[in-house]
C-alpha cells in the first residue's frame, strides 16, 4: 500500500479521489489544532534560547538532517553554542535522554546519532521536543541555540527562526494525507524555504545534495568510490532503509559504482542480520550505518554532501541575530 500511496499522491487519480473525503476530515482536524494556539486556548512552551526549526509539510524524508547538520556547522563557525533536540522518530524508547556517540540507534533515534557523531553537538531526544530542549539548557547551560529536527507542526513549543525544506516531489498532487502527501496546507508562513530538484512551484533558496567521493567503515577507514566501480572483483550490495531510497542507488551508479543487487526498506528500518546480503562489499547510507556498523562493521557508509546557496546564510543570520538579541532569547556571546 505504501508504495501505491506514492504513486498515488503524484496526481489526482481514482485512489487519491476515493481517499479524499479522509483527507478533508484530517484537514478539519488540523485546522482546529493550529486555530487552538493562533487563538490562545492552547499556548506554546518558549524556552530561554533561540529555537530553529528545520521541518517539511511533506510526509516522508526531505532531506532535514542534512541541512541540520549544516546549520549546526554555521553556527560553530560563527562561534555560537548550539545544541539539537528531536523526538527521535523510529526509536523505541519514550525517555528523555542525552545521546551519546556509543548509544543503541534503537534507543537513542538513528538521526539524532548520526547529528551526535557528525557534529559532536549536544543532542537530545523525549517525547516532548520542550522537554529535550529543558533538559539540553539544564546540561549545557551555555547553548544559545536549539535546532529542531522536524517539528514545524508541533505548535507545543514556541519556535524563533523556521525552514521548511523540499525535495524534487514538492507538494506532489497539493493535498493532504492521505489523498495527498501534505501534513497540513501550503503554502504556510514560515521564514525561510530550501528546495532540492527544482519542484514546481516552489520559490525559496536552492540546496544541491550529492554523494560524497568517498566512504567510510566504522574503524574510520576511507576509501574512494572509485574502487567500486566497474571491475570490481567482488560484488557491490547497497542498502537504504530511508523514506526515499532511489536518490541513493542513483548518485551510487552516477558515481560509477555498478551495483550487483540494491535493496530499499522502510524509513528508519531496524536492520537485522538477515537483511544484509552475506557476501560481497556492502554499501549503506551515513544514516543507516550507525545501526549496520553494529552488525557488519566493514560496511562502507557513503556521506551526503550539501551545498546551500551563498544568499541563504546571509537571510539565516539576520534573522538568528534578530532573534539572538530579543528579551527571551540568549544575549550574543
Amino acid at each position: 500500500m505504501g508504495g501505491a500511496l506514492q504513486r498515488a499522491w503524484l496526481g489526482r487519480g481514482p485512489l487519491a479521489r476515493a481517499l479524499w473525503p479522509v483527507s478533508a476530515l484530517y484537514g478539519l482536524a488540523t485546522a482546529l489544532h493550529r486555530n487552538a494556539y493562533a487563538s490562545g486556548s492552547r499556548r506554546a512552551e518558549r524556552l530561554p534560547a533561540t529555537v530553529v526549526v528545520v521541518g517539511n509539510v511533506v510526509t516522508g524524508g526531505g532531506g532535514k538532517t542534512p541541512v541540520v547538520m549544516a546549520l549546526l556547522a554555521h553556527l560553530a563557525q560563527r562561534g555560537i553554542p548550539a545544541g539539537m533536540i528531536s523526538r527521535g522518530h523510529g526509536r523505541t524508547g519514550t525517555d528523555c535522554r542525552e545521546v551519546l556517540p556509543g548509544d543503541d540507534p534503537a534507543l537513542a533515534g538513528d538521526e539524532p546519532l548520526l547529528v551526535r557523531r557528525r557534529t559532536g553537538v549536544p543532542v537530545f531526544v523525549a517525547q516532548r521536543r520542550a522537554e529535550a530542549g529543558r533538559a539540553l539548557l539544564a546540561r549545557y547551560p551555555a547553548t544559545q541555540v536549539l535546532v529542531c529536527d522536524d517539528g514545524l507542526q508541533h505548535r507545543a513549543l514556541a519556535h524563533d527562526v523556521s525552514l521548511c525544506v523540499f525535495d524534487r516531489r514538492g507538494i506532489g498532487n497539493g493535498w493532504l494525507l492521505p489523498a495527498g502527501p501534505l501534513r497540513e496546507p501550503w503554502p504556510r508562513e514560515v521564514d525561510l524555504v530550501l528546495q532540492h530538484g527544482d519542484p514546481p512551484g516552489i520559490g525559496g533558496f536552492r540546496i544541491e545534495r550529492r554523494l560524497a567521493d568517498h566512504a567510510m567503515q566504522a574503524d574510520g577507514t576511507r576509501g574512494p568510490l572509485a574502487a567500486w566501480a566497474a571491475g570490481s572483483p567482488r560484488p557491490v550490495r547497497a542498502v537504504a532503509g530511508v523514506a526515499n531510497p532511489e536518490p541513493f542507488f542513483e548518485g551510487l551508479r552516477a558515481a560509477g559504482v555498478v551495483l550487483d543487487e540494491a535493496r530499499a526498506f522502510g524509513d528508519h528500518h531496524p536492520f537485522a542480520a538477515g537483511d544484509l546480503p552475506a557476501d560481497g562489499t556492502l554499501l549503506c547510507t551515513e544514516k543507516d550505518a550507525v545501526k549496520i556498523w553494529r552488525l557488519r562493521p566493514q560496511a562502507w557508509a557513503v556521506p551526503l554532501e550539501v551545498a546551500i546557496e551563498p544568499a541563504f546564510w546571509g537571510a539565516f543570520d539576520r534573522l538568528l541575530d534578530a532573534k539572538l538579541s530579543s528579551p527571551h532569547g540568549s544575549p550574543p556571546a
